[in-house]
């Protein structure tokens, strides 16, 4: 399936899309055959759609997309009152989105808006009526559950504004990098720029944000052939998810984070299963060892899978990670067996690399820190798998080939993309935050290692030769 960073646009009508008035859309026939919304949420059309045609439009990288969203007054006071309750609201209002790309132009009545993160989440408007960056989260599909209100099939996109990344480029190049080397489990990520009109007031625009695939129920359809089932256990997990005790707070979140491993599919009447189903592998992944340890990762994971992903993960120097932090991935139980299974490691949230770095978990230079020591040594997935001679010998071949002469993470290659993408947006950058109003070769500011430089290439500092370097000392 064609990926993020195609080179052409997809032909496709002008399309304009008439809301229905209803909350939620329940077509009677299926209804009365037990075939309406699932409990997830999701309706039955989603089996129809052409993920690839969906795919190629709303995440092709020729055109940057304009996203204008227009809430009331009532709704905006809404979402900022259950801001002001609780900064880690989950709650959605409505709002109207007319997307644009290039002359196309689709409209979607009564979509649902959020906030969005965790660490980084912030009030999108002070008492002022100043405006101010933050990441938000558009479900088209949110109040009326019909084709009309999806773009093409794509149900709920995620906005984040380049919050810590003056380059306005990490994210965008690390998801990019996952999926160039066969890491298909990463997200798609683009560039789009977003305006906000709230009631009478003018529109504000509020500058370019990448414009990121959700993970839900959606991403698993789009990925079936790969996952093999679409109907699985999917869990976020966040600090101290370190996979090491089965008793970890595991649990369903409806309105705050809460819980160490948050279950996102089955949580009607499949939680006792999956929780089940989790423990088994956390339970076996800590107390298998040797061959027996060997044998059975390889039957339910696909570890050379894992190490490409992780391999990709070191070499971009993401930290706040799995290995090194408990925290920043999900996990896809592609069944809902609680014995036998196949589970999948999703890489999630990648703003703090490529030379932001911090004091955290064994290390404290992203850039310099050994590759086969990156997190600690007693959490128990990748230490295991390493200790594998075979695996960790891939694992260093794959690292050094990312940082090869004409590999992808090589700093030719990865400068040529990093400006080239810049320089598409650097016209949009200045916005009516006032806030990261230029683009500037700096990793974030509260970072411990603050000489890092991705667009000067003559630097001794430049990441990307830094951890080649590091690379390159491996035994």
């Amino acid at each position: 399936m064609k990926r993020l960073f195609a080179f052409f646009l997809l032909a496709v009508p002008v399309l304009f899309t008439q809301c229905r008035q209803e909350p939620l859309f329940v077509d009677p026939e299926k209804a009365e055959n037990g075939e309406a919304t699932d409990p997830n949420g999701e309706s039955d059309d989603a089996d129809e759609v052409n993920w690839e045609a969906a795919f190629d439009y709303v995440y092709d990288s020729s055109v940057i997309p304009e996203i204008h969203v227009t809430v009331s007054e009532e709704q905006w006071n809404k979402l900022l009152a259950a801001f002001d309750k609780n900064a880690d609201t989950q709650e959605f209002v409505e709002c109207d989105v007319r997307y644009l790309k290039g002359k196309e132009i689709v409209h979607v009545s009564r979509a649902g808006l959020r906030l969005k993160g965790n660490t980084s989440r912030r009030r999108p408007m002070d008492g002022n009526g100043a405006w101010h960056h933050c990441h938000y989260s558009v479900d088209f599909h949110k109040y009326v559950k019909d084709a009309a209100h999806t773009l093409k099939g794509v149900r709920r996109v995620d906005l984040k504004w380049f919050k810590d990344d003056p380059a306005y480029v990490r994210e965008i190049y690390c998801y990019d990098l996952f999926r160039r080397y066969g890491v298909w489990t990463a997200v798609n990520d683009i560039y789009s720029r977003l305006w906000i009109k709230v009631g009478n007031r003018a529109e504000a625009y509020l500058g370019v944000y990448g414009m990121l695939e959700h993970i839900d129920k959606n991403y698993l359809r789009a990925r079936k052939k790969d996952f093999g089932d679409e109907d699985g256990n999917l869990w976020k997990c966040r600090y101290p998810a370190d996979l090491k005790s089965p008793d970890a707070n595991i649990g369903i979140d409806e309105n705050k984070s809460t819980h160490t491993y948050e279950l996102k599919t089955n949580k009607e009447e499949g939680f006792s299963a999956a929780k089940a189903q989790l423990q088994d592998f956390i339970r076996k992944l800590n107390s298998l060892s040797g061959s027996a340890f060997n044998e059975w990762i390889a039957s339910v994971m696909d570890v050379d899978l894992l190490l490409r992903t992780y391999a990709v993960n070191v070499a971009v120097g993401m930290w706040d990670d799995h290995w090194n932090n408990s925290n920043n991935y999900y996990l896809y139980f592609s069944n809902t067996d609680s014995g036998s299974y196949k589970v999948f490691f999703i890489p999630y949230d990648y703003d703090n690399t490529l030379g932001t770095s911090a004091d955290c978990g064994v290390q404290s230079d992203s850039g310099r820190q050994d590759p086969l020591s990156w997190g600690h040594s007693s959490y128990p997935l990748m230490t295991k798998v390493l200790a594998n001679s075979v695996w960790r010998e891939s694992y260093k071949g794959y690292l050094r080939e990312l940082c090869a002469e004409g590999g992808l993470f090589h700093w030719r290659s990865s400068d040529s993309r990093i400006k080239a993408w810049q320089a598409t947006i650097k016209d949009y950058v200045s916005n009516d935050t006032g806030e990261d109003m230029a683009i500037k070769d700096r990793p974030a500011g509260w970072g411990n290692h603050y000489e890092y430089r991705i667009m000067d290439t003559g630097s001794s500092n430049n990441y990307f030769k830094v951890k080649a370097a590091a690379v390159a000392a491996m035994p």
